[in-house]
């Protein structure tokens, strides 16, 4: 047993440091990204997921949620939990007159659960916390200058480790916290080109390397109503966090134009300049009902404080934002040993009035998903796989901005192992 259990803790490491150079290969390809620290992922396991992303209210021992984490107490006091998501993104922007679509695919999360003590539980896990990644083209008619180019491009992201613990203090009354750490790089090239031979154009590239702590506190009490029926109520709250960023920045005029430099001239150079990103606040409430474990049906609602953001100072096009979750689960008989009559079906929805306002409009956000849950057991383990499909879009062809279509398929797998077992002989 002992064996086993360093054979799992170096394989869970391994993995954690190759996903780490999985994530940071991660490319999006979105508009939106340039803003604050790109495009926030609100990222929950692949259950949760297909069910509107709905999770502070809900705590199985079936998956880790690690969206709250006072559910961890769920884990069962013998067993390992390990957890892996993909997916694979399908895109299509639009203006009013223009159109671009691509495909990307990406490792999404890998987390692992554990049990310490009778009232105690951990979890650690490695989860995107944003993804930027633009390039986009401008122009604008100015005064006694003329008409003048403009290109945005950027690349980047921050990725999260995190380490939580979970405390049984009364019968269904529970606490958590994760510690979170956030790092990762966001760079940004903006050209500025001029009509006529009488300016230069400019080239103006920026690096912020970002590193610091994020704290998230979770509180669920579950309540059991008769022998049929089970009442979830759930919150969290995430602290604004101050945490470092080094920021190296160029500017450069030259001769050419974007696509063919001629020659670049440095005009100023900033390196290692240092500073604080302000993450701002935020809370979440939900609740939840489940019948038998047969019917599961969840609602959340997330307050985010986007607009007290600064990075070295500075705020963005950044607003409060309020997202919607409700889902639903079905299983035909939870307590039957046979495969058909445990596969689950989850639907859920959400919306958000969106944390940017570009050009005086929101950009607001929905989705709809559905998925399946597929178990299987053997022996000593039980293992399922998850599948979600997720139609979502972002923003508005309005006011000459754009439209993000997305259609997403994931996959997740759930391997539960005895932990704590040990083989009895007669």
């Amino acid at each position: 047993m002992l064996k086993n259990k360093g054979i799992i803790i170096i394989s869970v490491a391994l993995c954690l440091m190759i996903c780490t150079r999985i994530f940071a290969q991660n490319e999006i390809s979105s508009p939106y990204s340039r803003y604050g620290v790109g495009l926030l992922t609100n990222c929950s396991n692949s259950t949760l997921a297909t069910m509107g992303g709905v999770s502070y209210a809900m705590q199985s021992n079936n998956y880790i949620n690690f969206r709250n984490p006072a559910s961890y107490v769920a884990f069962d006091s013998l067993t390992f939990t390990g957890e892996v998501g993909f997916n694979i993104n399908t895109y299509n922007l639009r203006t009013s007159s223009l159109r671009q679509n691509g495909t990307i695919g990406r490792l999404d999360y890998l987390t692992i659960g554990l049990p310490l003590t009778r009232h105690w539980r951990t979890s650690v896990g490695l989860i995107p916390f944003s993804h930027k990644g633009y390039n986009i083209l401008d122009s604008r008619e100015i005064d006694h200058i003329g008409n003048v180019n403009y290109t945005y491009s950027g690349e980047g992201g921050l990725m999260q480790l995190y380490w939580g613990n979970a405390f049984q203090l009364y019968k269904g009354l529970s606490i958590g916290l994760n510690v979170s750490y956030l790092w990762g790089n966001l760079s940004s090239i903006r050209y500025e080109e001029f009509q006529g031979d009488n300016f230069y154009n400019f080239r103006i590239a920026q690096n912020d390397y970002v590193d610091g702590i994020y704290l998230q506190a979770g509180l669920q009490y579950m309540a059991h109503i008769g022998e049929n029926h089970k009442l979830g109520i759930g919150a969290t709250y995430e602290n604004s966090a101050y945490i470092w960023v080094k920021r190296d920045q160029l500017v450069q005029h030259y001769t050419g134009i974007y696509s063919s430099v001629y020659s670049y001239d440095t005009t100023s150079a900033i390196m290692g300049q240092k500073g604080n990103m302000r993450i701002p606040q935020s809370a979440g409430f939900g609740l939840s009902y489940s019948f038998k474990d047969k019917i599961t049906v969840g609602a959340d609602v997330t307050w985010q404080n986007w607009a007290k953001y600064q990075c070295m100072g500075q705020g963005d096009s950044l607003k409060n934002a309020i997202i919607s979750a409700i889902g639903i689960e079905y299983i035909p008989d939870p307590t039957s040993g046979k495969f058909g009559k445990n596969i689950a079906l989850r639907l859920g929805g959400r919306y958000s009035t969106g944390y940017m306002n570009v050009r005086g409009t929101d950009i607001d956000e929905f989705a709809v998903s559905i998925g399946l849950g597929l178990p299987f057991r053997t022996f000593s383990s039980r293992f399922a796989i998850n599948l979600m499909f997720e139609y979502s879009s972002l923003g508005t062809t309005k006011n000459n901005l754009i439209r993000q279509d997305y259609f997403k398929v994931g996959i997740n797998m759930v391997l539960i192992e005895h932990w704590y077992q040990r083989m009895k002989l007669e």
